[in-house]
């Protein structure tokens, strides 16, 4: 493999103007939960292992990624990305060619905290760990597994890591969860993690996702506003996915800020105009949207033998096929017409 770098940074941009510089690259699809939002309980035929990015791989993406197209940010996905072993060599890799851009985790933080100590020397900056309910009996209704402790553990392991701000990612669900919004965010508030409810998409491999049943953030924000005073953030939100809120005592809102709270809404309140998001697959796809049914293959390219300007333009190439919107240029997820990828979310990554 010969590595060449282009004469010249280029942004990677696609048709509509839009610039991405996030990149988040899913390690494997394999998860040791199995939340009902997103995969069954048996799980799913999980990729082979000769189908996923090596940690070289994995590597490299990212180095082009932030040498070739700029990107400032990279979050590592799954799948459940702790069930790879060597995450810290993939994390090391990236730090040691790019020591200033930040490198995150999404995780539900089962066995984090056995390794977050060494993420951290390894050169993890943050984490945002999925957590639905603090109820036991809730937890085990949405994963399927008895996992609830092993999940505080990491969340409390990684605030103790210093990898601020330690985000909390809840899926409200109708029924199950949703009278609970206000208490996951004392909670939070409790613990100095920063919760963000995000809209249930229809990713799900049961294919039971409803625009009846979504609990959308209109919702959320009432519910919220019952028991805390919510106001918009002074920082501007630019191409972030949440729109934050800063939280204080519903009797007191002038009193002082307890934190905030985040409001991801990709079904009901659309954010593509600023998508800044590129997310590559664990068998070395890019995928322009998360909703996308189009695929452009890289790892391929890379076992070929190709050199970075050729992946680099291949991957320029994918931006062509980003739609405007989800869905496709013209269908928005709640348009009946919509028609759900064939992978889910596990197997895509968040």
């Amino acid at each position: 493999m010969t590595t060449v770098a282009p004469p010249s940074r280029a942004a990677l941009t696609d048709r509509w103007g839009r610039v991405a510089d996030d990149l988040r690259i899913s390690l494997i699809d394999k998860c040791n939960l199995r939340c009902t939002y997103c995969m069954p309980e048996h799980g799913l035929p999980w990729l082979p292992s000769s189908s996923l990015l090596t940690t070289e791989e994995a590597v490299r993406l990212a180095d082009i990624g932030v040498r070739v197209f700029g990107v400032r940010d990279i979050r590592f996905t799954g799948g459940e990305p702790l069930v790879r072993r060597d995450l810290e060599d993939i994390v090391r890799g990236v730090r040691s060619l790019h020591p200033d851009v930040p490198v995150s985790l999404t995780t539900n933080a089962v066995g984090l905290d056995r390794r977050v100590a060494g993420l951290v020397d390894a050169g993890l900056t943050r984490v945002n760990v999925s957590l639905d309910t603090v109820r036991r009996e809730t937890f085990r209704e949405i994963t399927r597994r008895d996992r609830l402790d092993a999940v505080l553990r990491g969340l409390a392991a990684a605030r103790d890591a210093g990898l601020h701000p330690v985000k909390v990612n809840a899926v409200m669900m109708r029924g199950v969860n949703d009278d609970q919004a206000d208490e996951l965010l004392a909670w939070c508030l409790d613990e100095g993690y920063q919760l963000r409810f995000i809209e249930q998409m229809p990713l799900d491999a049961d294919r039971s996702w409803s625009r009846t049943h979504l609990v959308d953030a209109a919702e959320i924000r009432d519910r919220l506003t019952r028991r805390f005073h919510l106001s918009p953030h002074p920082v501007p939100r630019g191409s972030a996915p949440a729109e934050l809120s800063d939280v204080r005592h519903r009797d007191d809102p002038d009193g002082p800020v307890l934190g905030q709270v985040g409001l991801i809404a990709p079904v009901t309140e659309s954010f593509c105009a600023a998508c800044s998001r590129t997310r590559i697959t664990a068998d070395g796809k890019v995928r322009s949207c998360l909703f996308s049914q189009e695929e452009t293959d890289l790892l391929g390219l890379l076992r070929s033998g190709a050199d970075d300007a050729a992946v680099a333009a291949r991957w320029q190439e994918a931006m062509a096929l980003k739609p405007r919107a989800y869905g496709s240029d013209t269908v928005m997820v709640s348009d009946p017409s919509y028609v759900q990828p064939d992978r889910t979310m596990s197997a895509i990554g968040g």
